[in-house]
């Protein structure tokens, strides 16, 4: 990331820095458990690191529309366990070995007492919600379980061969943008802001959360195992097609191309075609540069959403979002 990059996310940091360390304090209390195996994984993920992009999101948006409440925090931290307990449940279907560099909590306590413990963070997480009195933002977090959830099932559904691009899209918003979505709308909502500007910053929210899986997922191809903390290609070893893939397989790829993707989604393994081999065959077909070309159109939608707020230093945060994300490197 270049060096300006970096400097505007420490400002970011800094502008955010007392709200978010009172996040992290209600995360912490909120995910005790009278079970200690409970408390146990909670902790080792809270403590695991993470960019805090959604629940940052959220505080931003309220911000931006002059609220600065003490429910920005536990909705924040709601947010967080959310997405906290969608981790824990895809290391598990994954049956993944790493998580961000560190041993996945199912390799470390097991797929058991895991899954139980990410329902109990999804428990928790609505009934800190249910605090909040309001069945505006219970209903925004009901739906967007149920999207997770469904998207969860439709990604098994569809591993081991090519989807169409709008399949994936379809995909990852249930996976990713959703969240980023409701994490904006929350925020609109604690400000009383009008469906309208709620509407335009769940926009930005969607297409931010898109941009951000496009480029996880290319970041997956192209980047070290030092950089990503887990195997290189992980998504093509689990039979998942993502935006690069879908792209050669569609355009204009030879049928040996075609043929050698197809394997690895397959078999799941690259015992016959190597990693190496299938990032040749995606740039010849300039299918990176095209994920990453849409990433950026996502990245600009969202920023153009954004002209309904007033200016203010959270609106510029909002604004350089974006470019946080199409340019990051892990």
């Amino acid at each position: 990331m270049s060096t300006a990059a970096t400097a505007t996310a420490r400002e970011i940091f800094d502008l955010l820095h007392d709200d978010l360390a009172a996040i992290e304090r209600e995360f912490g209390a909120d995910a005790v458990s009278s079970v200690q195996a409970i408390t146990e994984i909670s902790d080792y993920l809270r403590e695991g690191g993470g960019k805090r992009i959604r629940p940052s999101l959220l505080l931003l948006a309220a911000r931006s529309l002059g609220y600065s409440g003490r429910s920005m925090i536990r909705l924040g931290a709601v947010v967080e366990m959310v997405h906290t307990a969608t981790l824990v449940h895809d290391d598990i279907i994954d049956a993944a070995d790493t998580r961000r560099g560190r041993p996945s909590t199912n390799r470390t306590w097991g797929n058991s007492k895991c899954v139980l413990a990410g329902d109990w963070l999804y428990m928790q997480a609505f009934r800190v919600a249910l605090g909040e009195g309001s069945f505006r933002v219970l209903d925004l977090l009901i739906g967007l379980t149920q999207q997770m959830v469904e998207g969860e099932l439709l990604q098994m559904e569809s591993l081991g061969h090519a989807i169409s691009e709008p399949e994936y899209k379809d995909l990852i918003y249930r996976k990713t943008a959703c969240l980023f979505e409701v994490s904006m709308r929350l925020g609109a909502v604690l400000a009383g802001a009008s469906r309208e500007v709620e509407d335009a910053l769940g926009n930005y929210g969607r297409d931010l959360g898109l941009a951000f899986q496009i480029v996880d997922d290319v970041l997956d191809l192209t980047a070290s195992e030092d950089v990503l903390g887990k195997p290189v290609a992980s998504d093509l070893r689990e039979g998942k097609a993502t935006l690069a893939v879908i792209h050669t397989l569609n355009n204009g790829s030879t049928p040996a191309e075609r043929a050698a993707i197809q394997t690895v989604l397959r078999e799941r393994n690259f015992d016959q075609v190597s990693p190496a081999e299938i990032l040749r065959i995606l740039h010849r077909n300039q299918s990176v540069h095209y994920a990453m070309q849409t990433a950026f159109r996502l990245a600009a939608a969202a920023q153009a959403a954004l002209a309904v707020l007033p200016d203010s230093e959270y609106k510029r945060a909002l604004q350089w979002m974006p470019e946080f994300v199409v340019a990051r490197e892990k």
